[in-house]
C-alpha cells in the first residue's frame, strides 16, 4: 500500500503541475523563508553529521511537489521536513516548487571521496531515469547531477533498507555494496546540476 501512494503521489503531482501549468515563483520565494535555514547554506549537515541536507536549487518541479506530498503524507520520513510540508497546502508547494526549479545549474561543491570513474559505469543503468549525468530527461525523476555525495549516499542507504519505498528504486540498488555506491554518488555529485538556493 505503501508502495502505491508513493506513486500516487508522483503521478498526482505531475497531473497537478500540468493543470496548473506551475506556481508562482514570486509567492515561492516567500513561502521559502523558513526553509532557507537548512536549504541556503553551503554544505550544512543540519542534525546528521553523516550527511548533508540536499541541494534543492534546480531540482524539476513536479518532483519537488511529489516529495513534498510524501512528507506530508508520511510516506517519505524526515522530522523537520515533516513538520515543514505538514501545514502547506497544494498551491504553497506548487509555489515552492516554481520557485526552486527557476535556479541556474551549478558547478560541482562539496567533496566527493568515491572513484568517479567507477561511479559513472555503474550510472549507466539509471540512464533512463536519471539521464546520463544525472539530469534526468523527465521532470517527474529527480535531478541528481551536483548533489552533495554524502546525501546520496544516504539516500541509496535509505531504498536498500527499505526506509524509502519505492519498487523501482529498491530493486536498481538492492545488490550495490558500500563502495558501489559511494562510487556512483561521487559520479552524480562531480556533474554540474543542482546548486544552493541563494539569491544574489
Amino acid at each position: 500500500m505503501k508502495n502505491n501512494a508513493v506513486w500516487a503521489s508522483v503521478l498526482g503531482a505531475v497531473l497537478m503541475g500540468q493543470a496548473w501549468g506551475g506556481g508562482d515563483p514570486a509567492a515561492g520565494k516567500i513561502k521559502f523563508y523558513t526553509c532557507r535555514g537548512c536549504h541556503s547554506i553551503p554544505g550544512y549537515t543540519n542534525a546528521y553529521p553523516s550527511y548533508h541536507v540536499p541541494k534543492i536549487g534546480g531540482q524539476y518541479e513536479p518532483y519537488l511537489i511529489a516529495a513534498l506530498q510524501a512528507y506530508k503524507e508520511g510516506t517519505r520520513t524526515h522530522g523537520s521536513m515533516a513538520g515543514n510540508a505538514g501545514s502547506l497546502s497544494d498551491q504553497d508547494m506548487a509555489d515552492l516548487a516554481a520557485y526552486l526549479a527557476k535556479f541556474e545549474s551549478k558547478s560541482q561543491e562539496g567533496p566527493v571521496t568515491g572513484d568517479v570513474a567507477k561511479g559513472k559505469a555503474l550510472a549507466e543503468k539509471c540512464a533512463a531515469c536519471h539521464g546520463a549525468d544525472g539530469n534526468a530527461p523527465a521532470p517527474n525523476f529527480p535531478r541528481l547531477a551536483g548533489q552533495y555525495e554524502s546525501y546520496l549516499v544516504k539516500a541509496i542507504q535509505d531504498y536498500q533498507s527499505g526506509k524509502r519505498q519505492n519498487p523501482v528504486m529498491q530493486s536498481m540498488v538492492q545488490g550495490l555494496t558500500e563502495a558501489q555506491i559511494r562510487d556512483l554518488a561521487a559520479y552524480y555529485a562531480s556533474q554540474t546540476g543542482l546548486g544552493i538556493v541563494q539569491d544574489e
